[in-house]
């Protein structure tokens, strides 16, 4: 028996609190095959994963992006098979291309939160929410708010809204 198919009796908050303890920081991603069941779903910002194929792909895609990943759990709950995290990620967007985007050296500090559903010892499902503006923000795609760059993409933005007939 593999590693990977051991049941994991442990109550679902202590589960999860492992991965952001101890897993996720060794930026490995088969370090978290253990902890993922065949068929899981995990539904990022970015898009929806399945298969635990599909999620390592991602995670092992952040991690060259990110070298320096760190995550932090700042609370974590949970209710049954159910457990929330709410959590930080800092690191330096100075490796690979992450989701098409070319590496731009910037420090990034995101909040965000997960839902997990476990079964069976096994994460079956994630929803995992962050903030895409503060992220897009922090590596320079977009600018920052109240900047003279930011007032202008607002007017553009807004002279497009009336051009295009849309009313309020």
């Amino acid at each position: 028996m593999t590693t990977a198919t051991v049941v994991d009796s442990r109550d679902p908050v202590e589960i999860v609190r492992d991965v952001f303890e101890r897993v996720l920081n060794q930026r490995d991603p088969e370090a978290l095959l253990p902890y993922w069941a065949e068929d899981i779903v995990e539904e990022f910002p970015v898009g929806i994963y399945r298969g635990r194929d599909a999620v390592k792909r991602y995670f092992a895609e952040t991690f060259a992006a990110l070298p320096d990943f760190e995550i932090r759990a700042l609370s974590i709950a949970g209710q049954g098979d159910t457990v929330f995290v709410r959590w930080r990620v800092t690191g330096t967007f100075d490796g690979a291309t992450w989701m098409g985007i070319e590496p731009t050296g910037a420090r990034i500090e995101l909040n965000g939160i997960d839902c997990f559903t476990i079964r069976g010892g096994k994460v079956v499902a994630n929803f995992v929410v962050f903030d895409q503006l503060s992220f897009a923000t922090q590596i320079g795609m977009l600018p920052k708010r109240g900047t003279a760059l930011d007032r202008a993409m607002t007017k553009a933005f807004n002279l497009k809204t009336r051009l295009a007939g849309r009313k309020r």
